[in-house]
């Protein structure tokens, strides 16, 4: 919270009371300050990529793997308090409208006791842009009720544990938002139905990016239509990706629209505000360019700047078969860190206590 201050000369006629009221507004302004330089969002932490790989019939520790204990230890110890694991759909569900795969399940369920044996938590990320295969969500192959029942078998599994966050889908993107947002509100009933009270986290279409979320675009306007997110616990928040290169892909190394992505944020900022919701960074990243170092440190001040509606972010992107020349990798190198790091990591450390607790 930004707070500002008017200051007045002290009054002639009264030197000395002019100097004790200076005295305690100083004194007011120490604490105030304090309070806000304390005052930190809920989650920084980083995508550890690597169970989204390779097709549905890809071998375990072959095609595939899940976050290593090494790989969690080392972002924990430097301070992070987050992983977002992706993985596949179909993986774990190779029948739509079935139960899971028990040897999948369990799996993930390893990785989530993992990783919150190193004291983070964990945002589930089923990694699948609105597909299943080559099916598309909100269409006959692939209707509302499909994805609805996938999260009413996944959630069970998870259900109230503070720690476990619900990511509903990684980067929906040529779903006209009118469909999206009855797919969106049709799961999150579901994980209701079975008394989950997990916080959600919302994507938009449009590859859910924060520098298009109010625009116009082909497959409609995030800003107008996902504003009719319907949860009953009211435990969600809006979960945006936001990157820094030429088109915003984050699939090039170097980092022209560092600006905008910033100001993309801060008026996300404004449409969270406006509506009374949150909002959380679930990807960003950028190269060892220094536009894009200080463009990672632009963005995660935006955030750092409002925990009044950000929960936080996760870097894109690390993991132990994370190619060593991505540009955004952030993985470390013969136990060197990258300078990705240093950059993202240099904000206020995480706020602690109930007021993050992901269940209500």
């Amino acid at each position: 919270m930004r707070l500002r201050h008017d200051l007045q000369r002290p009054s002639a006629r009264s030197a000395g009371r002019g100097l004790s009221s200076l005295l305690t507004a100083a004194a007011m302004l120490a604490v105030l300050s304090s309070e806000v330089l304390a005052d930190s969002v809920c989650y920084k932490g980083v995508n550890l990529s690597g169970a989204e790989y390779g097709d549905i019939n890809g071998v375990y520790g072959r095609n595939y793997i899940y976050p290593s204990q090494k790989t969690v230890s080392y972002f924990a110890d430097k301070g992070m308090n987050i992983v977002r694991v992706p993985f596949r759909w179909q993986r774990l569900q190779p029948v739509i409208g079935e139960k899971l795969d028990a040897a999948e399940l369990e799996r993930l369920k390893s990785s989530v006791e993992m990783i919150r044996s190193q004291g983070m938590t964990i945002l589930l990320d089923p990694h699948n842009f609105g597909y299943y295969e080559d099916a598309r969500l909100m269409t006959p192959e692939l209707p509302a009720q499909a994805f609805a029942g996938f999260w009413i078998r996944l959630a069970p599994e998870f259900a109230n544990e503070d720690d476990v966050i619900f990511g509903l889908m990684n980067e929906p993107y040529d779903i006209p938002a009118d469909d999206w947002l009855i797919a969106v509100n049709r799961a999150i009933a579901g994980i209701r139905a079975v008394e989950a009270g997990n916080l959600i986290l919302v994507p938009g279409t449009n590859w859910s990016g924060a520098s298009s979320w109010s625009s116009d675009r082909k497959m409609g306007n995030n800003g107008i239509v996902m504003a009719g997110v319907q949860d009953p616990l009211g435990n969600f928040a809006y979960e945006v990706h936001q990157y820094m290169d030429e088109d915003f892909s984050g699939t090039h190394d170097t980092c022209p629209q560092a600006a905008e992505a910033a100001e993309a944020l801060e008026r996300f900022t404004a449409w969270l505000r406006d509506h009374d919701a949150r909002g959380f960074l679930g990807e960003f990243g950028g190269s060892k360019d220094p536009a894009c170092l200080e463009g990672l440190r632009e963005m995660v001040g935006v955030i750092d700047r409002h925990p009044d509606r950000w929960l936080g972010w996760t870097y894109w992107a690390a993991g132990d078969w994370w190619p060593e020349s991505e540009g955004n990798n952030i993985q470390p190198v013969s136990g060197r860190d990258r300078p990705q790091l240093g950059a993202v990591m240099q904000s206020p450390p995480v706020r602690a206590g109930n007021e993050c607790s992901t269940v209500n």
